[in-house]
């Protein structure tokens, strides 16, 4: 059986790609982005645009799901936490049960069974949020569970992720009617000044988690004594 040690450099790999696939993909997400905002394109190729952003979308979106077994496997792994056998399988079953809700709202669309997933799934990262941040504001305050002041930061950050994240979902949730508006009355200043002003709301949290990514990773990578 491999032990810990051996085990460790694989899920710091593991942690790696996640963070490229995230950030990658994310930046996908974002060049879609521009162009699902350009009148130029007709309503067809815009709609067409919204289908591969959405499809892109769900990168990040797996990879976040992911991050948390794989950094409580991690804290395990390298001896940065004790936490238990049971505590690291518990994290595991609520990352595999968050990617089922990701995934299983996605293919459901927009029906009444995906409504319900959505709602477990905000529950669920609002409890995430409230768990990373307190992991991090109370290792600062005592100095345990997490003594290294650089990974007790990096939950802190990962905590706010969690919160910027979910506003994202928040600013875009107003895109639909609008969508819907578009469709239905054609391209005009009526139309398109909603739409764009939405989009641009959630396009200053989209660029506030490339730079809470890029912090965290910085921090991971330098392990400053602070």
């Amino acid at each position: 059986m491999p032990d810990a040690a051996s085990l460790y450099p694989w899920f710091v790999y593991i942690h790696l790609l996640l963070f490229v696939f995230w950030l990658g993909a994310d930046l996908g997400v974002f060049i879609l982005g521009q162009h699902f905002r350009k009148p130029s394109y007709s309503i067809a190729e815009r709609l067409t645009i919204l289908k591969l952003l959405v499809i892109t979308d769900m990168g990040p979106r797996t990879a976040w799901a992911l991050m948390v077994p794989v950094t409580i496997t991690m804290l395990a792994l390298g001896n940065y936490w004790a936490v238990p056998l049971w505590g690291v399988a518990f994290s595991w079953a609520v990352g595999g049960g968050w990617l089922w809700l990701v995934w299983y709202a996605h293919a459901q669309g927009q029906n009444d069974q995906a409504a319900k997933a959505r709602k477990f799934e905000d529950a669920l990262k609002w409890g995430l949020a409230a768990f990373y941040l307190g992991l991090g504001g109370l290792s600062f305050a005592t100095g345990a569970p997490l003594a290294e002041h650089w990974l007790a930061s990096k939950a802190l950050l990962f905590g706010v992720i969690f919160v910027v994240a979910i506003m994202i979902d928040v600013a875009f949730k107003p895109v639909g009617p609008l969508l819907g508006a578009l469709i239905a009355e054609g391209s005009s200043p009526k139309t398109e000044v909603p739409l764009l002003k939405a989009m641009n709301t959630t396009r200053i949290w989209v660029t506030g988690i490339y730079i809470l990514l890029v912090v965290t990773s910085l921090l991971g990578n330098m392990k400053p004594a602070f």
